[in-house]
């Protein structure tokens, strides 16, 4: 671990692994025409010092300090003279800006706020930032930080990028600070301002001007950040939103985790305690990485959705925007622990307390189990509603041990099993479980209501939301219930000489439904207007092909989109048996 950032997930390599077939590839990249990926900071300020006029906009955890001490440094030894701005010199006061965000940040609540209605203008002095010029007698201006866009000049635009996982990196050694703070702060808080304030600010920002962007940025590499032109991300931004794409995944170790991804997932730190999470698809915090003549580039995900929304998303842009609606993660217990008995959310209880327009619904397909895995779903016909709520209160105040299955229905596990949990549903996976947990994107919004008695990582009990629970259970889900509405039982709708289409009923509450193909040589699926969300279930290797004439390797459970403008494309079985495949997409 180095001092600026806290992980034991590896930086990004500047150069892509070599992968085999048939092995889950943790930097799954789309592929450029030969050197259109440039790196290290030499490269970068040869290329800004062709301009007078330099504007440096960009993320919020990119430490723009020694961005500016290494290009200045470079341009000096060209002999130029340099003149720089900060826009953090120009933000509001710090009481100001805590007094700006606070109505948004939930109190001392150590999780939930609201979505902010703040724009990245209402951050800064405008009016002080916008007077600022440059310097007639420098051979070269420059302009960096946050917002840079905004005091109006005229000249290169480039973006520094950092995608979200690595911000939080950076947040746990306190090497950053929020959006108009001048310090860190405890990692949990400063996440819940990232997520309820700063990403939403800073996102809509770089919506705004990514059009104009004439060189691209990622900044994650201290010693050697990779860039491309602004004309080449958009181009290359347009072809996959019309043919295939699958995000950087990126793993966590938890307090219930387990040892499935140590043991079959190639490439990864072993020195972990466990791993809980990974997180395949999640919009809001994946990246995206291209790869030219074996250089990488990481942008985030949401440059895609900013740029292509349309194209990705199909009959459903019109409903999300540039939101991408569906997730896949991986929860792994497998000689960890259950998870926490929780449940999510009302539609409307999202909106009111949080400010988000969709909510967050789950399903749990079984990847694999062993020793008897089971899943909590549901309640038990008899269960009390007050007695449940009395019980869990008096075990978060006083360490008692609560009897779950005296109240919460417990379900045996077997692999392609698919559970179904609407909203308001109790529920929680149980110890040696490989879970694909096939969502809508909204992920954080669990209320935990008895988490087994234990501390997490940190040493720290996790978080209770008991309250928040019970106004969100539906108690009527208890008994018969489960079995006839939460247990997905696949229907055959279709079918060829070597082939079966599935289809794997959701709840009817739920925004997205399954369809699993099983197939020994090929298959062709018409996306129909919709994008469809893909993991190889079963099998080693399958070669997924458009229409376009892209095609791509896709590995046992990796997961993969095709976007709705991909039209007609065609999945053939590398493997010598069997493949399967899961597919979600919005209903």
């Amino acid at each position: 671990m180095n001092i600026w950032r806290k992980t034991y997930q590896y930086l990004l390599p500047e150069v892509k692994p070599f992968y085999t077939d048939g092995q889950y590839d943790i930097y799954p990249s789309y592929k450029l025409g030969d050197n259109q990926i440039y790196t290290g900071f030499d490269s970068l300020a040869e290329k800004i010092s062709e301009h007078r006029v330099v504007i440096l906009d960009g993320y919020i955890g990119v430490f723009y300090d020694l961005f500016r001490e290494k290009l200045d440094d470079l341009m000096k030894k060209k002999g130029m003279k340099t003149s720089w701005k900060n826009t953090l010199d120009y933000l509001k006061h710090p009481d100001i800006v805590e007094n700006m965000v606070s109505p948004f940040l939930g109190g001392e609540d150590p999780i939930f706020g609201k979505r902010t209605t703040l724009k990245l203008d209402d951050f800064f002095n405008l009016n002080q930032l916008r007077e600022i010029s440059p310097d007639p007698d420098a051979d070269i201006n420059l302009i960096i930080g946050p917002g840079a866009s905004l005091a109006g000049w005229t000249g290169l635009l480039v973006y520094l990028d950092i995608h979200k996982n690595e911000i939080q990196y950076r947040s746990r050694t306190g090497s950053i600070a929020n959006l108009g703070k001048t310090e860190s702060a405890d990692p949990k808080m400063m996440y819940k301002r990232f997520y309820f304030v700063d990403w939403i600010v800073l996102n809509s920002h770089k919506k705004a001007i990514l059009n104009e962007v004439d060189i691209f940025v990622d900044a994650q590499n201290t010693e050697c950040p990779s860039w491309m032109s602004g004309v080449l991300l958009r181009h290359s931004l347009s072809l996959m939103s019309r043919n295939l794409f699958r995000v950087r995944p990126w793993f966590e170790p938890g307090a219930w985790g387990g040892t499935w991804i140590k043991d079959h997932i190639q490439g990864l730190n072993s020195d972990v305690p466990n791993y809980a999470w990974s997180f395949e698809l999640i919009a809001p915090e994946n990246g995206l990485l291209f790869e030219s003549s074996g250089k990488l580039i990481e942008m985030s995900f949401d440059c895609l959705m900013f740029a292509e929304a349309k194209s990705v998303l199909g009959d459903c842009h019109d409903r999300f925007g540039t939101e991408f609606p569906i997730r896949f993660d991986f929860l792994d217990t497998f000689d960890g622990g259950n998870l926490s008995i929780q449940c999510h959310p009302h539609p409307d209880y999202m909106t009111k307390h949080f400010g988000e327009d969709f909510t967050q619904e789950e399903t749990y397909y079984i990847l694999d189990t062993k020793d008897n895995a089971v899943v909590y779903l549901g309640f038990q016909e008899d269960i009390n509603p007050s007695e449940f709520r009395r019980e869990l209160v008096e075990s978060a105040d006083n360490s008692n041990p609560v009897d779950i299955e005296k109240y919460v229905q417990k379900r045996h596990a077997s692999k392609h099993n698919l559970f179904l949990i609407p909203y308001g549903t109790v529920h929680g996976s149980g110890k040696n479980n490989l879970v694909l947990e096939i969502s809508s994107t909204p992920y954080i919004f669990t209320f935990k209501m008895y988490d087994w008695l234990r501390l997490d990582l940190d040493g720290k009990p996790r978080p209770l939301n008991i309250e928040r629970g019970m106004e969100n259970l539906f108690f009527e889900r208890k008994g018969d219930y489960v079995k006839e509405k939460l247990l997905s039982v696949p229907a055959l709708i279709n079918e060829g000489d070597d082939w079966k289409l599935y289809h794997l009923p959701t709840h009817e509450t739920h925004l997205y439904d399954i369809h699993r193909y099983h197939f020994k040589n090929v298959i062709y699926i018409n996306t129909e207007g919709k994008f469809h969300v893909l993991s190889l279930v079963e099998g080693s290797s399958i070669l997924v092909e458009t229409a376009n004439g892209i095609s791509r390797k896709f590995s046992y459970v990796e997961t993969f989109v095709i976007p709705a403008d991909a039209g007609r494309y065609k999945i053939k079985n590398l493997s010598d048996k069997e493949a399967i495949v899961i597919k979600a997409f919005v209903k």
